[in-house]
């Protein structure tokens, strides 16, 4: 192989491994956040799941994979160039990066638009064709995350009408490790702890013992344990999320593997796969912690809900080929969420699209400066 190939190999996989690292809990971060699973099951399942969103990439998402080479926003002349798909892998690799090691929730859709018209500026003579940057990028981007804030302050009360007339309430328990003390219906914590939950009568608890209180539902639906029901509607909703993350990001990473024709489409989303589980497995941790407690308080109803937003959004979206991003619509649907129910944690929200913001100048800049320095030399 040549050295371009062999850079072009390394930015594609160093792209798709910094992309598993940012994105790869956020379809299971509801999981975790309603205490539905524990870190490592949660992490378990997105991986098998965006795996298998990755192969399925291959037959359903082709039309990412010309989006995301860049054609027809630069000259074709300028997308057959090895050191411009580098630069922009390198570029939005390096800032999705950055922000993973941060703790920000990115979008890499994002930060490969940004890449593509830093490094576009530079190497287009004719400069980029803004009609298609909007209408295939930009207009995707700001949307979506809007659509899915709208979905949820619509759908979630809906849900919870339903819920309602199937005589499903919810109680919220006090827990002392994986036991539960006490527990009150459904508001009964609103300025009645004591009074409802007796606390007198509590057993004694050493210093250093985990307290915490948590919702769950009670009831049936059809004969069947509600709580059980819903649970195994979570975790499809969240194992759907993810397949539709893999779906949507393996394609636009899997075009830069395609340059000098060294590799097949399948061998380049097959690669691109595997790189993202292990960005995923090794480098998630505080992208896991940020989606799932510092957005919103949540129950696994409210997950639930969520997930299926998301799935809908991004999974729709691939197939009309709309590069929308998982990050921006995951988000979205839990800052709606948390609206709807009054406890999201605006602060942390701010800081989050403020990442937003930056995502695409930092990553323009960048792709300016890689395709600066790689051209002349591959």
């Amino acid at each position: 192989m040549t050295f371009g190939i062999l850079l072009g190999l390394f930015a594609g996989l160093f792209l798709a491994f910094s992309n598993g690292a940012n994105d790869n809990f956020k379809g299971v971060a509801t999981l975790l956040g309603s205490k539905t699973a524990t870190y490592k099951i949660a992490l378990s399942w997105a991986t098998l799941t965006t795996f298998l969103g990755s192969v399925a990439a291959f037959f359903l998402a082709n039309k990412l994979m010309v989006n995301f080479s860049g054609k027809g926003l630069v000259e074709d002349s300028v997308v057959q160039m090895a050191s411009f798909s580098i630069a922009v892998a390198l570029a939005a690799a390096f800032t999705v990066f950055l922000a993973t090691k941060i703790g920000f929730p990115i979008s890499t859709t994002h930060a490969l638009t940004g890449a593509l018209v830093g490094a576009g500026f530079l190497a287009s003579p004719a400069g980029l064709n803004f009609s298609k940057l909007f209408s295939s990028f930009f207009l995707p981007l700001i949307v979506s995350p809007f659509l899915a804030i709208l979905g949820a302050l619509i759908f979630y009360p809906c849900l919870s009408f339903l819920r309602k007339q199937f005589g499903v309430s919810r109680e919220t328990c006090l827990c002392i490790g994986n036991n539960v003390v006490a527990a009150a219906p459904q508001g009964a914590l609103n300025g009645a702890l004591s009074a409802t939950l007796h606390v007198d009568t509590l057993p004694d608890v050493s210093i250093g013992t985990k307290v915490t209180c948590e919702e769950r539902y009670i009831g049936h639906v059809w004969g069947f344990n509600a709580k059980i029901i819903l649970d195994i509607a979570h975790f499809m909703s969240a194992g759907l999320v993810s397949f539709a993350r893999g779906l949507n990001d393996t394609p636009k990473i899997a075009a830069i593997l395609l340059i000098g024709g060294a590799f097949q489409p399948a061998v380049a989303i097959g690669a691109t796969g595997v790189a993202i589980a292990i960005g995923g497995i090794l480098f998630v941790k505080r992208i896991a912690e940020t989606m799932s407690y510092q957005i919103t308080e949540m129950n696994d109803g409210q997950g639930f809900t969520a997930n299926i937003l998301t799935s809908i959004i991004v999974i729709g979206a691939s197939k009309l080929g709309m590069p929308v991003s998982t990050t921006h619509v995951s988000c979205g649907s839990l800052f709606g969420i948390g609206a709807v129910t009054k406890q999201a944690h605006w602060g942390s929200i701010m800081k989050i699209v403020l990442a937003w913001i930056v995502t695409l100048p930092l990553a323009a800049t960048l792709g300016y400066v890689f395709f600066f320095a790689l051209e002349g030399r591959i």
